[in-house]
């Protein structure tokens, strides 16, 4: 299986395997904070985990992929992914063990993201790469979209742990798609398995990498607080509000995928860098403002929201892209590795930080908090283009 139909294939898996990835972002508003008493900064660590999971693992299995098949390691994390997800809906009974199961479902992910694109750039021919690779990755908003509508409805209607339970069969879609991979093994690697001293001398791939992560930074920002933010948006204007929070999360996590894939496009006609820079900067203001703004006209805030769901995501593709580019050869799997564990780490410390910034300024009832929120993600973002600028002082690899 080459060409279209393994890059459809591996896309339908993708989708699969995200459906636990907004579970908690998802109920946690309605059912968590008040069940287990949570303030806004433990919830915030608690939709943290996952990325915090996912980047203590990702280095090991991503790295793996330069030694062995990709698809073993695809396989067997998307069957790890299901298990922990289903297992916090059975189980799960306050913040620590919720934490605990939320972790290993972060860690399952690993096995299955990067391995997931190791296992299709391996099996494409070289000028497939960039729109496939951007494809890959914004069927990733795909699946989220349905990850937040899912898991909404199915708490709604059948309580909160039938929405880990149900959403946890998705990542069986991956594991399917794995399955039927033709196999692939790399070229073997000398060296030291976790030795990132050969990445890290790659500046060209550092300045996607670091990019990468303050991207990653503002999306998992908005991703874990954009229900709450609705909310309290709803609860302040009543109908006036014209969407519910549930309608208002699909539709941020819909709109990415076309936007990344837009995005690449760009960066495709005027460069990378460019681009990249150009939506980061943008993107950072469309936050303040709906910050500034969070307690004004729901319809003006709607249409901030949307926009700002155009340009968190229409830097990603490219940016992925970009880091497989420039990536030596023999040292691919160990540069997504590092690309992922930068990303995820500073995901993890996003959806926190807001957490705390709304507690120091009011409360997630308080548009003085809200401000505080989305000055965070700004602030975050804004450091991409400097991440770019030092990635073109200095030679592509030492």
């Amino acid at each position: 299986m080459t060409g279209k139909p393994l890059v459809l294939r591996m896309c339908a898996g993708q989708v699969g395997s995200l459906l636990p990835h907004a579970v908690v972002p998802a109920v946690m508003t309605a059912h968590l904070i008040p069940l287990w008493g949570l303030t806004n900064a433990q919830a915030g660590l608690l939709a943290a985990v996952y990325a915090g999971g996912y980047m203590l693992a990702v280095p090991l299995l991503s790295s793996l992929t330069d030694r062995i098949d990709a698809r073993r390691l695809l396989l067997g994390g998307s069957l790890f992914s299901a298990a922990a997800t289903i297992a916090f809906g059975c189980f799960a009974q306050g913040l620590l063990s919720a934490m605990l199961l939320w972790a290993l479902a972060g860690i399952g992910f690993a096995g299955a993201y990067m391995p997931g694109l190791r296992a299709l750039t391996d099996r494409l021919d070289p000028g497939d790469a960039s729109r496939s690779v951007t494809l890959y990755t914004s069927s990733y908003s795909l699946g989220v979209g349905l990850s937040f509508l899912v898991s909404q409805l199915v708490a709604d209607h059948l309580g909160w742990r039938w929405s880990f339970v149900l959403t946890g069969l998705g990542p069986l879609a991956m594991a399917a798609a794995a399955w039927s991979l033709v196999p692939k093994a790399p070229v073997p690697r000398a060296g030291a398995l976790l030795d990132f001293r050969p990445v890290l001398r790659n500046r060209e791939a550092m300045g996607y990498i670091l990019g990468y992560g303050f991207h990653c930074f503002e999306l998992y920002a908005m991703r874990t607080w954009i229900v709450a933010f609705w909310t309290f948006v709803a609860a302040r204007n009543g109908s006036a509000s014209l969407l519910d929070p549930i309608t208002v999360s699909v539709l941020v996590t819909l709109l990415a995928m076309p936007a990344s894939i837009l995005g690449n496009e760009c960066s495709m006609r005027f460069g990378r860098h460019r681009s990249i820079s150009t939506i980061q900067v943008s993107s950072a203001l469309v936050a303040l403002a709906i910050g500034a703004l969070a307690g004004g006209p729901p319809l003006l805030l709607l249409a901030l929201v949307m926009l700002h769901a155009v340009t968190i995501p229409a830097d990603s593709g490219s940016l992925t892209a970009g880091m497989s580019a420039s990536a030596e050869p023999q040292l691919r799997g160990m540069t997504m590795a590092l690309h992922s564990t930068v990303g995820f780490g500073l995901s993890a410390l996003a959806g926190w930080a807001v957490g705390l910034a709304l507690d120091a300024f009011g409360g997630a009832d308080s548009a003085q908090g809200w401000l505080a929120g989305f000055a965070v993600m700004a602030s975050g973002v804004a450091l991409g283009p400097l991440a770019l600028w030092w990635s073109r002082t200095g030679p592509r690899a030492a």
